[in-house]
């Protein structure tokens, strides 16, 4: 069974004016997949990287890897899933921008019934990535002070919360006065302004002069260094993105003078390659926000045909907490 079904393609790289919203054919899924009716689709600072062409794919393609929907069909083998159930996914093969897609059974997770398709499209893969984050990477145990950059943001609101359920003292960076106060609403222990204030001459000031065990950077290149000062001699540097470029060209004898550093680079997928680990990750996740520790804050959202000026709002580093596409 095919029918066609709208997308959002890319034939070549470069900026919004690339995306273009095309008919195209959604073959059956195959033994070890579904097929997703799409209710909301999350926007990602990924999805821009494969835009410009900083992550190579080969063109053409499509964008996006994260949404929530109700099953149409399943193949053969899947076992997990049926027809009717309310699921979302958070990683996934390029091609999320879409009416209705195919997606890989073992990336699927059913919804529970207090989360909406909005909430989880927001949700999943800024969700899982702090659960691997603060639980996998560097597992918080309670108690810890550490730096999280860019607090106010879709990852970083999800993080503030899950700390404060932890009971770990969270220090946030934020770029003005309303996204400090808001990531502080969020439960953030402390917020620097980077604008206005030092970020390593505050995480001194507030540690009491002994800097943190781990810092959270998805900022990247702009923020490579003060993460570095600011940590513990055997502190853990963990850089999860690059929303101001990619931190390259690194000596490591950086890590010797600063205080025998380590540093990891790690992704969502080496942290949930497996159904089973994602569903243990999702549970936790879930399991936060049927409690009301964690509530999802979507700042904005877009129609499937504005996909390029959402992805302008979120390369505009104006937009606070997640930002998605709905489909009707």
């Amino acid at each position: 069974m095919e029918n066609q079904v709208k997308a959002i393609r890319i034939e070549e790289h470069g900026g919004p004016e690339v995306l273009k919203l095309v008919s195209v054919v959604l073959p059956a899924p195959q033994k070890n997949e579904v097929t997703i009716r799409q209710k909301a689709v999350g926007l990602n600072f990924v999805d821009i990287y494969f835009r410009s062409g900083l992550y190579p794919h080969p063109l053409p393609h499509g964008l996006g890897a994260e949404a929530a929907g109700i099953v149409e069909a399943v193949g053969a083998e899947v076992k997990h899933l049926k027809a009717g159930d309310r699921v979302a996914y958070g990683q996934s093969p390029l091609g999320a921008y879409a009416e209705a897609r195919n997606v890989p059974a073992h990336q699927v997770v059913k919804l529970p019934k207090g989360i909406s398709f909005d909430d989880a499209a927001a949700l999943m893969l800024k969700g899982l990535t702090v659960q691997y984050l603060f639980r996998q990477t560097y597992r918080l145990q309670g108690g810890e002070t550490i730096l999280f950059h860019a607090a106010a943001g879709g990852v970083g609101l999800i993080a503030c919360q899950w700390a404060k359920a932890l009971g770990v003292k969270l220090i946030g960076t934020a770029s003005s006065p309303e996204k400090a106060a808001l990531a502080k609403a969020n439960g953030a222990w402390e917020v620097i302004d980077y604008s206005r204030e030092n970020v390593v001459e505050r995480v001194l000031e507030l540690t009491g002069g002994k800097k943190v065990p781990v810092v959270y950077d998805g900022v990247g290149k702009d923020t490579w260094l003060a993460s570095l000062d600011s940590l513990q001699p055997r502190g853990l540097m963990v850089s999860f993105g690059n929303a101001s470029g990619p931190v390259d060209g690194v000596n490591l004898g950086i890590l010797a003078s600063k205080g025998s550093l380590y540093v990891t680079r790690p992704t969502l997928g080496t942290h949930v390659p497996t159904y089973e680990k994602l569903q243990a990750a999702a549970d936790e996740l879930f399991g936060l926000v049927g409690k009301k520790k964690i509530s999802v804050r979507i700042g904005q959202r877009f129609a499937l045909k504005d996909a390029g000026a959402a992805q302008v709002a979120l390369a505009s580093r104006k937009t606070t907490g997640g930002t998605i596409l709905t489909l009707d």
